[in-house]
């Protein structure tokens, strides 16, 4: 591992070198275009004072209306529209008439300049993304820009972006993770400028993979062989977005793995007996007994006890506080929970849709991910008796609205994705069963409804929790 770390030490030498190089040129295009693979690897915050210190003086430049037309006049489409990007995404406000003068052409004439420039064509249209309420202007560069590449893409089937292009399109930039987004296109570029290789490599060291689901002997059962605990890890990179909290990520990981296992595990490969003896263990939080379940429930049993006392402790460690307590309670919560629906299943039995819905609060594990992730922050050092007594007895509205939105969207998507087979129930089967003379349609917009009032109650609940924060004086109004 040392040495790992000493070969990152010696790139980043490298790359900071050649960012200081380009940082001096004369056109301060040269370090945009730097700093936009910097962020597309996903290694910026190696770069965070040079991409601040960089953004900081072409917003500078743009923010008189004298430069920026200067700066519009004597570059590319491409330039204009990926520094209004940069500078958006990094909390700088540009005004969006940088682009007037385009929009000021005819629609044919516009065709004509830039019908072919796919490249400046794509930077306008992930520009065009961070538009915010009220810039219809913006919105109609995403149209035009949109309708420019479908045209684009009519005429080029066969080239070689054609792929890139329509991923574009379907995924921009701005609504997705750039570290799992497709890259091919930039590292091809990478290697064509031998120079910001460097890069690239140091891309690579800052991969880290899961090996904590290969330690615990998960992968080596069968039945969860075939689980990619990476995909699991993107609701993490959602959540803490910041390099920063790596372990953070990597420990709400585990957490979620656990609860896409375990719902497997009660949909599909359990008896009703298994089930009862694995919930009644985890609720005595001991493995007496479990000889009589199949290997592969004794490994979950295990590995819930393990990664549960592993956090706790790490907790304690770092804050003198030990929320093991509160962990337990809330895995045992969520088992009963599922526990409740396997019962539904195996008897054919459907409960009505408020009954349903309120077990379906627990059951997709929200409440786990949230109080995982409330020990998580530096925060905790802080929290009183009282706080703690809400996430053990009575969990806060907004984390029951959010597991309802959860719960109601999933229901309302419809089946379940290839990797699980088994039969879930839904809010919708419910609601028809209980008014057996509405049709589909109605039932659908009735879950699109409480959906909309789940929202609503959930965006109030927030308000709610931050006033009351900022009375006791535990959050400021900033």
């Amino acid at each position: 591992m040392d040495v790992i770390y000493v070969k990152q030490a010696l790139i980043l030498k490298e790359a900071k070198k050649l960012y200081k190089k380009l940082a001096t040129d004369k056109d301060p295009m040269k370090s945009l275009y730097m700093i936009d693979i910097i962020q597309r690897l996903s290694i910026e915050h190696h770069f965070a004072e040079e991409i601040e210190e960089a953004l900081e003086k072409q917003h500078i430049v743009l923010s008189s209306n004298i430069n920026s037309i200067d700066f519009v006049n004597s570059h590319e489409l491409y330039d204009v529209a990926l520094a209004f990007r940069l500078l958006r995404q990094g909390g700088h406000y540009v005004k969006p008439d940088l682009f007037d003068s385009l929009m000021c052409n005819k629609r044919n004439t516009i065709r004509e300049k830039f019908g072919e420039d796919v490249k400046g064509l794509i930077a306008m249209y992930e520009a065009s993304q961070l538009s915010i309420e009220g810039e219809d202007h913006l919105n109609d560069i995403r149209h035009l820009s949109s309708e420019l590449l479908h045209e684009w893409l009519s005429r080029h089937q066969n080239h070689s972006e054609a792929i890139y292009v329509t991923n574009i399109l379907q995924y921009p930039l701005h609504y997705g993770l750039s570290r799992f987004m497709d890259k091919t296109k930039f590292l091809t570029d990478l290697k064509v400028n031998n120079e910001w290789t460097c890069l690239e490599e140091l891309a690579k060291i800052n991969v880290s993979i899961l090996r904590w689901w290969k330690d615990l002997g998960m992968a080596k059962e069968t039945m969860f062989a075939q689980y990619q605990p990476l995909k699991w890890y993107l609701w993490p990179m959602a959540c803490f977005t910041d390099p920063s909290f790596s372990e953070e990520r990597i420990e709400l990981t585990k957490v979620i793995s656990l609860i896409y296992v375990i719902d497997d595990i009660f949909d599909v490969h359990g008896t009703i007996e298994q089930l009862t003896l694995f919930t009644d263990l985890a609720t005595r939080w001991t493995l007496t007994g479990a000889e009589e379940l199949p290997d592969f429930m004794k490994i979950c049993l295990s590995f819930i006890y393990k990664i549960t006392n592993d956090f706790a402790e790490k907790v304690y460690k770092k804050h003198g506080l030990n929320p093991i307590d509160t962990l337990k309670k809330s895995w045992i919560l969520y088992l009963n929970s599922v526990l409740k629906e396997a019962h539904w299943l195996n008897s054919g039995h459907l409960p009505k849709a408020n009954e349903y819905l309120n077990n379906g609060i627990v059951s997709p594990g929200v409440h786990l991910v949230l109080i995982h992730a409330f020990f998580l922050f530096d925060h905790i050092q802080d929290i009183t008796k009282e706080t703690i007594a809400i996430l053990d007895d009575d969990f806060p509205n907004i984390m029951y609205s959010v597991a309802k939105i959860l719960r109601l969207s999933d229901d309302l998507e419809g089946d379940k994705n290839g990797d699980q087979n088994g039969l879930d129930g839904s809010y919708l089967d419910c609601y028809m069963n209980e008014h057996k003379d509405i049709s589909a349609e109605e039932a659908q917009r009735h879950n699109q409804y409480r959906l909309r009032l789940e929202k609503e109650i959930g965006f109030n609940a927030e308000l709610n929790l931050i006033k009351q924060l900022v009375i006791r004086n535990e959050f400021t109004e900033d």
